[in-house]
């Protein structure tokens, strides 16, 4: 497992950072700089690596101890991971990956060659084999791919003295042990004994009489974002994971569960952004491009539509040139609105707070609101317009234009994530790329149709 955390600030490690940078920048001994990178917590080397640019990245990777190369490679993002594992050989990556555990091996497997899994395969224990493999047969996203199999379950029926000996005998807790898990002989969860009670309870009881029969539990196939929701429903530390029988078969722990609830939201910002995957800073530009370059076409296309609706009207813009300045914020303010919505609601379908039963009453809500939001800040707008302008049509028109876009907006933000949870694609994918392109297209439309019919 990870040796304990350094207590570091922020300051800290971007002090940390700028000596590295330093070290690299002056050429200075590579000793020291080897020395301060023994220091620090592979966690802190990790966001190190992140930072750097990829020629010294590589130097001071070069630099780290190879028995903690493994550790460093289950800390780094997906996207620097693979720029480290391009820089090793075959004989380094088996070295760096043997020292994992199971559950930390399934983790970076998917960017290891296949010739090396093969051989640190080989090299595990019959036991270690048999939970790599059952680490990797479960989906991502899913409790079995982020559970431990490193915990301490004790039988119901022995004394709180025996089990206050066995603890005793080993070399020290696994990481985050809140509690042992109570099993019969055929392995069978029965409950859970939290080390507090263990602790102010008289040895001379049983388990049964003090563990806690009704814990919560977890199964493999269980939603990771389910699981997070019951550690923080419950301020859970750890929970037993079980299978389809009740066996015991390892554990979920918090910080595992705050790392899934990171990487999840940043996937999210990066889904709404329309990249399709987590990107290294510092990549090449042919690699960033691949990343980038679909949605960008998509936005191309929802442009020119945008360009085509505003060539429409090109005759009531020059008979009014007016409307050429007034419609971009109609268009900007429909496109805030509709990420408004469509930021809210990506969330509560990641939390599980809507259901298939309720989606007319959101669109209800989200459409009181927009014109509640239409009537105040059209009213606004229209009396703005009117003090630049002194034209009272054409601020009636720009007032019923925001409130007509602010509607649209409200119907898109929710219908796009409805729509793409229903046919079971990712909600946030793309969002507010498809937001902006119909409320850019349809804010033009409304507002210069508008124009064209009152004040041309």
């Amino acid at each position: 497992m990870n040796q304990a955390p350094a207590r570091l600030e922020v300051e800290d490690l971007q002090e940390n950072l700028r000596a590295v940078q330093e070290h690299l920048q002056h050429d200075r001994s590579k000793a020291e700089l080897r020395a301060q990178l023994d220091r620090l917590h592979p966690a802190d080397v990790a966001a190190i690596l992140e930072a750097l640019p990829l020629e010294e990245r590589l130097a001071v990777w070069d630099l780290v101890k190879a028995d903690r190369d493994g550790e460093i490679l289950v800390e780094v993002s997906d996207a620097v991971r693979e720029s480290l594992i391009e820089a090793m050989d075959s004989r380094e990556l088996v070295a760096a990956v043997e020292t994992l555990e199971a559950d930390q091996l399934a983790d970076i497997a998917p960017d290891l060659p296949p010739s090396v899994i093969e051989e640190v395969v080989q090299a595990l224990s019959l036991e270690e084999r048999e939970r790599l493999r059952a680490a990797l047969s479960y989906a991502e996203g899913a409790v079995g791919a982020l559970m431990d199999f490193d915990h301490i379950a004790v039988r119901e029926d022995v004394t709180l003295e025996a089990v206050t000996r066995y603890l005793r005998r080993l070399d020290e807790l696994p990481d985050h042990t809140d509690q042992l898990f109570v099993v019969d002989r055929d392995q069978v969860l029965k409950g859970t004994l939290p080390l507090a009670r263990l602790i102010v309870s008289d040895l001379d009881r049983e388990v049964r009489q003090v563990m806690v029969a009704e814990s919560v539990k977890l199964y493999p196939q269980d939603r990771a974002e389910d699981a997070a929701s019951a550690f923080e429903r419950y301020d859970l530390v750890s929970a037993p994971v079980v299978d389809a029988s009740g066996r015991l078969t390892g554990r979920l722990t918090v910080d595992a569960v705050v790392d899934y609830i990171r990487e999840a939201s940043a996937e999210s910002q990066l889904a709404e952004a329309g990249l399709r995957q987590e990107e290294d800073v510092f990549a090449p530009v042919l690699d960033s491009f691949k990343n980038r370059w679909a949605w960008l076409a998509i936005n191309l296309v929802t442009a020119f539509i945008a360009s085509r609706v505003i060539g429409v009207f090109e005759d009531s813009i020059a008979q009014l040139v007016a409307l050429a300045a007034l419609m971009p914020i109609v268009a900007g303010i429909g496109g805030n609105s509709g990420n408004q919505t469509t930021t809210m609601i990506v969330r509560a379908l990641a939390l599980g707070e809507i259901q298939a039963a309720y989606w007319a009453k959101l669109l209800g809500k989200e459409l009181g609101l927009a014109l509640l939001n239409g009537a105040v800040w059209g009213t606004l707008l229209g009396a703005i317009a009117y003090a630049f302008y002194g034209n009272v049509a054409l601020s009636g028109v720009m007032a019923l234009a925001m409130m007509l876009n602010l509607l649209l907006a409200a119907l898109v933000g929710v219908a796009i994530p409805w729509l793409r949870s229903r046919f079971g694609r990712d909600p946030a994918v793309g969002s507010s790329v498809l937001i902006t392109a119909c409320t850019d297209s349809g804010g033009f439309f409304i507002f210069l149709g508008l124009a064209t019919l009152f004040l041309v």
